[in-house]
């Protein structure tokens, strides 16, 4: 069996609402049944609801109970094989619903999140998985991924890294040639000349003299409150002009989190990068407290689906 025509999906932690915005959101896009294959269990999947289309459905075992909102070792291993299954058939693109991280601790497996599996299985050649979180044309990428805010790390030979093959990815598979970046400073008002701390003039000032250099079309480091601050009134007013830059690039986790979730909601996208293989994901987590009740808006998945295709 050959899967490199097909989207490949992911139902997430059993006991989230993986399985129920994946079936909803099926039956609302309505696909091609020759298009999409589930990496699920049907009695998971029978569990949270009914499929309109009988796509093929690639079984991984689960044999406990359903335990809607309960963190378990089991669900832990299930989210796990099902990520690492999808790495391993050649799809031509991949969508996993959330899964979580302290029920993948709890199976042994200590990634803090899927991007990191997809990196230990899809990667080669130095290749380097990257966050780019996306709603319509406003852009985020993330050059620390989940870590703590004591523990970051930069270079300036890191930032180089990303934002070069940020570019690669810009024009190689969205077609945007010469994408211009907007660069968030680290610290608050972007250091204040070294008052408020030295990244800036340590790490991403000389990283930004060297992308310029190459070409690349990147901004100084610019106070990200100011940033995101246009960035929203832009996604907000809806206009058909193309973006005043096609992508913000932030330096941690919530920096650039908070301020495209804010205006996008469920209709952000989490895009890995970097890969052979294009994968997305709702930019939500695995709502816990609302599993098994009927309640999960399937957008962000309907969203996730229709950004790889």
């Amino acid at each position: 069996m050959t899967y490199s025509n097909k989207i490949v999906i992911t139902t997430g932690d059993p006991n989230g609402i993986g399985a129920e915005i994946t079936i909803e959101a099926l039956n609302k896009l309505n696909l091609p049944k020759d298009k999409i294959v589930l990496i699920s269990n049907k009695k998971i999947l029978d569990f949270y609801g009914d499929l309109n289309c009988d796509y093929e459905i690639i079984e991984i075992p689960f044999n406990e109970d359903i335990q809607p909102g309960k963190v378990t070792a089991e669900s832990g291993e299930f989210s796990f094989i099902s990520v690492k299954k999808a790495c391993k058939i050649g799809a031509k693109a991949i969508v996993t619903a959330p899964v979580a991280k302290n029920a993948l601790y709890l199976a042994g497996h200590k990634f803090n999140g899927q991007t990191e599996i997809l990196q230990k299985y899809l990667a080669h050649d130095k290749q380097l998985a990257e966050m780019l979180f996306v709603a319509g044309n406003f852009r985020v990428l993330l050059l620390t991924r989940h870590v703590a805010l004591k523990d970051i790390n930069l270079t300036k030979e890191i930032v180089v890294e990303k934002i070069i093959n940020l570019k690669d990815f810009f024009e190689n598979k969205l077609n945007i040639k010469n994408p211009k970046f907007a660069l968030c400073g680290f610290n608050p008002h972007s250091g204040e000349d070294g008052i408020l701390g030295r990244e800036e003039i340590e790490i991403l000032n000389p990283a930004v003299e060297e992308l310029t250099q190459k070409g690349i079309s990147i901004t100084k480091p610019l106070p990200a409150d100011t940033l995101f601050v246009n960035a929203a009134k832009e996604y907000l007013s809806d206009s058909n002009n193309a973006p005043i830059y096609d992508c913000y690039i932030a330096n941690y986790h919530d920096q650039g989190l908070i301020p495209i979730k804010t205006v996008a909601g469920d209709k952000t996208v989490n895009m890995t990068i970097g890969l052979d293989i294009i994968r997305t994901s709702p930019g939500h987590g695995t709502a816990f407290d609302i599993a098994g009740k009927n309640l999960a808006d399937e957008t962000g998945m309907i969203e996730a689906i229709k950004a790889v295709i």
